[in-house]
C-alpha cells in the first residue's frame, strides 16, 4: 500500500513552521473503506486509499478544486482513476518492454528532495517527528518511498518516450474549440505569467596592468623551471596556482571535452591543424589566456576527451584597474545613450572569453541575480544602465561590470488564450495520442474499475 505522497510532508512542514490556514481534507459524504480496492489493472489492484492520496495530492498541488459535494468527489475520484490505470498499463508496458530506470538515474533528485523537505523544519528531531506524524517512517524509510515515487514517473516517461519514438504513439488533431475548452476549463489551475524583462548587455571585465601581468608571466616561467627540474606538479599547484576551482586538488581539470575550456587550452589538450596536441606526461610552455599564465600537463587521453592538470599564475588586479574598468563602463553606456551601435561596443569590450551572453532573451525578473534586479527594478524599456555584478568563479576577487539596455518588460498577470493557445494545443494533441493508445492498451489487459461499489458498507 503505498503513503502519503511528498507534498503532504510539504504540507507538515509548513504548518510546523508557522503556516496561518492549513489545507483541510477534501470533503467526506460517507464512510470510506480505506482498503477496498476501486480497480484492478492486470493483477495489479489500486485501492481507495491509493485513489484517497492521489487526490489529496492533485488538490495540494493545485491541480484539482477541493469537491464541496458528493457529486464534484466522485467525478474527480473518478478522473483521477482513470489517470492512475494509465499509469499502472504504462508501468506494466514497461516490463515487456525491458525498460527500467536504475538507481543512479534518480538518487540525485531523491536527495534533492529531502534535503529540500528537511531544510524546511528548524532541527533534525522535528523532521522526524514530522515524518512519523505523516506516517512516513523514519529518514530511510521514506527515501526509499521516494525512490520508489520517482522510479514509477521516470520509467512511465521513458515508455512514453520509446512508443513516440517507434510511431506507436501519435498526436492526434485538435480543434479550435477543443482548444478553447481545455482553456477554460483548466485556466484557474494555470500559474499566474511572472514578471519579465528583456535586454541586451555589455559585461566588462577589469585587466591587469602591463607591468602585473610581466610579473605573473615571470612567476609562471620560474614555477615552469621548477617543473622541468622534478618538482612535484601536485605540490607545486597546491602551492602556486592561482585557481580556487582546482589548487586544493593539485590542480586537477578532470576529464575535459573539447570547447569546455578557453580556446587557449583547447589548443593544447586536442590539437588544431597548425598545433599538436600535448602527448602525455609531457608539460605545456607558459601560455596566455584571459585569467593569466597557465602551465598544463596531459595524464590520459580517450576518444573525445583528455584528462590532465593545470597550473594558473594570475596577474594582480587592484583596486585601481577596478575603478579604472567602473569609469570604462560608465562611458560605454554614454556612448550607447549617444547613439553608437551596440554590436560595435559589444564586439569591443564585451567578455566573450568569459561565455558572457550579451542578447538575454525574455527571462522571470525575479530569477535574474540580484545585482540585475536591484538595477533593473525601475527602468523602462529603452533605459541604459551601468552596474557591477560578482566576478566569475575562478576570479571571485575581481567583479565585472554589465552596461545593459533594457528591451522588453512584462508585467505579471493572467495567462491568455492567444499566448497559451499552441501550448495548449500540443498538450491536447499529444494527451489524445497517448489516450488512443491506451486504449488499445485496455482491450489487450485485464481492466476492472469498481469505483461504484467500494464505498459501500
Amino acid at each position: 500500500m503505498n503513503r502519503i505522497l511528498v507534498s503532504s510532508l510539504a504540507l507538515a512542514a509548513a504548518g510546523a513552521l508557522g503556516a496561518q490556514e492549513p489545507v483541510k481534507p477534501a470533503a467526506a459524504t460517507a464512510p470510506i473503506q480505506l482498503d477496498a480496492i476501486v480497480a484492478v489493472v492486470g493483477d495489479q489492484p489500486i485501492t481507495r486509499y491509493d485513489l484517497r492520496e492521489a487526490v489529496l495530492t492533485k488538490i495540494q498541488a493545485k491541480a484539482a478544486k477541493e469537491p464541496t459535494d458528493s457529486i464534484s468527489a466522485f467525478k474527480l475520484d473518478s478522473a483521477t482513476l482513470d489517470e492512475m490505470i494509465q499509469d499502472e498499463l504504462l508501468l506494466q508496458k514497461a516490463k515487456e518492454l525491458k525498460i527500467e530506470t536504475p538507481d543512479a538515474d534518480i538518487a540525485p533528485q531523491v536527495d534533492q528532495q529531502i534535503r529540500d523537505i528537511r531544510g524546511q523544519f528548524p532541527t533534525e528531531a522535528k523532521f522526524r517527528e514530522e515524518l512519523a506524524k505523516a506516517s512516513l517512517g523514519s529518514p530511510e524509510e521514506y527515501r526509499k518511498f521516494l525512490m520508489e515515487q520517482y522510479r514509477r514517473q521516470a520509467t512511465r516517461q521513458k515508455v512514453l518516450q520509446k512508443l513516440q519514438q517507434d510511431g506507436k504513439i501519435v498526436p492526434v488533431n485538435v480543434t479550435d474549440a477543443e482548444i478553447s475548452a481545455e482553456f477554460e476549463r483548466s485556466k484557474e489551475f494555470i500559474p499566474p505569467k511572472p514578471a519579465t524583462v528583456s535586454f541586451k548587455q555589455i559585461v566588462i571585465m577589469p585587466s591587469a596592468t602591463p607591468a602585473a601581468k610581466e610579473v605573473a608571466r615571470v612567476k609562471a616561467e620560474s614555477v615552469l623551471a621548477q617543473l622541468k627540474s622534478g618538482a612535484d606538479f601536485e605540490q607545486i599547484a597546491k602551492r602556486e596556482s592561482m585557481d580556487p576551482l582546482t589548487k586544493s586538488t593539485g590542480g586537477d581539470l578532470g576529464w575535459v571535452r573539447r570547447g569546455e575550456r578557453v580556446p587557449e587550452i583547447d589548443r593544447w589538450l586536442f590539437g588544431t591543424p597548425y598545433q599538436t596536441a600535448l602527448p602525455p606526461g609531457q608539460l605545456s610552455p607558459v601560455f596566455e589566456t584571459m585569467f593569466g599564465y597557465h602551465i598544463l600537463r596531459v595524464d590520459r587521453v580517450q576518444p573525445g576527451e583528455v584528462k590532465a592538470h593545470q597550473i594558473l599564475i594570475a596577474p594582480k588586479i587592484d583596486s585601481a584597474d577596478i575603478a579604472r574598468t567602473a569609469k570604462l563602463a560608465d562611458s560605454v553606456a554614454d556612448r550607447l545613450r549617444a547613439g553608437a551601435p551596440f554590436d560595435t561596443l559589444a564586439r569591443k569590450y564585451n567578455d566573450y572569453a568569459g561565455k558572457e551572453e550579451t542578447n538575454i532573451p525574455e527571462f522571470e525578473r525575479d530569477k535574474l541575480p540580484a545585482a540585475y534586479q536591484a538595477a533593473l527594478l525601475t527602468k523602462k524599456p529603452g533605459d541604459i544602465v551601468a552596474f557591477q555584478i560578482p566576478g566569475a568563479a575562478n576570479r571571485p576577487d575581481v567583479p565585472k561590470y554589465v552596461v545593459a539596455q533594457l528591451l522588453t518588460v512584462q508585467e505579471a498577470g493572467e495567462r491568455t488564450l492567444p499566448e497559451m493557445r499552441e501550448l495548449v494545443r500540443n498538450e491536447l494533441a499529444q494527451r489524445g495520442g497517448v489516450r488512443r493508445y491506451i486504449d488499445g492498451l485496455k482491450k489487450q489487459t485485464y481492466v476492472s474499475v469498481r469505483l461504484a461499489d467500494s464505498g459501500k458498507n
